[in-house]
């Protein structure tokens, strides 16, 4: 039984079809699947699907990409949405210094505000950290993040940062591609976190492992994702999805 730690089924490339998506899912053997929020629109959809389907959770939170679009009032609006029922965590949330879609003072300014919201609440969070390393480590630091729960969504810093962050208590979670050929650092990330801190993710319909690579992800494909971990740490394919599942349960407090 797999637990799908991030997957994005409110997206728009799911309008198709998105029932028969999350079936095919759950029929392959996907039991849970977590639904973050990126922006309050898809925040909102995070939680309707999450109450729709009894397998499926959701995280609030606005992406950096949006971190220009926040305020006090939107934040205002995500705190009274994190208190639903099958809402688990803060996120997606964190820095993105690759596209600058919005300007980087305002991404660490409304991180922190996120973070701190996550603390009020006593709620884990979810980060995206896409090369802003030093400054997501940093601020999770000086907020003291780690007491309340801190998941690396599609982790893909190098084995060292992932040692670091395993010693202040994080989760790393594992996406599509650590199956593809020139992924010989996420490998090494693999080898390095032990599993017992270990998740697994599609970041559908992004990130499509291989041998679904350039085509729309979903959720049903994260046992690719299972199955190369396997191979990496040299155990089964059950023994990798029983205990990414129980990671995933424990940090998103679900019974």
């Amino acid at each position: 039984m797999l637990f799908d730690s991030h997957a994005h089924l409110d997206s728009s490339k799911f309008n198709q079809d998105r029932d028969a998506v999350i079936k095919r899912a759950y029929d392959s053997g996907v039991k849970w699947i977590m639904n973050p929020g990126a922006d309050y629109e898809s925040s909102i959809d995070a939680v309707k699907l999450a109450e729709t389907y009894d397998f499926m959770y959701a995280a609030v939170g606005i992406h950096p990409h949006d971190a220009k679009s926040l305020d006090d009032m939107m934040l205002g609006l995500i705190k009274a949405m994190a208190r639903k029922r099958k809402v688990k965590a803060i996120g997606e949330i964190g820095l993105d210094y690759h596209y600058d879609f919005s300007p980087r003072d305002e991404q660490v300014y409304w991180f922190r505000k996120q973070l701190q919201l996550a603390k009020e609440l006593r709620m884990p969070v979810i980060i995206h950290d896409r090369e802003a390393n030093n400054d997501v480590m940093k601020i999770l630091k000086e907020e003291n993040s780690f007491e309340t729960g801190v998941l690396m969504h599609c982790f893909s810093g190098s084995a060292e940062l992932a040692r670091q962050y395993v010693k202040l208590g994080a989760y790393i979670s594992i996406a599509g591609p650590v199956t593809f050929k020139n992924s010989r650092k996420l490998i090494e990330v693999v080898e390095t976190v032990p599993m017992d801190r270990l998740m697994i993710e599609t970041d559908s319909p992004y990130l499509t492992p291989t041998p679904f690579r350039g085509k729309r992800n979903e959720s049903a494909h994260v046992r690719y994702v299972a199955e190369k971990i396997a191979e990496i740490k040299g155990l089964t394919f059950e023994e990798v999805a029983e205990q990414t599942a129980k990671n995933a349960k424990k940090y998103f407090n679900i019974e």
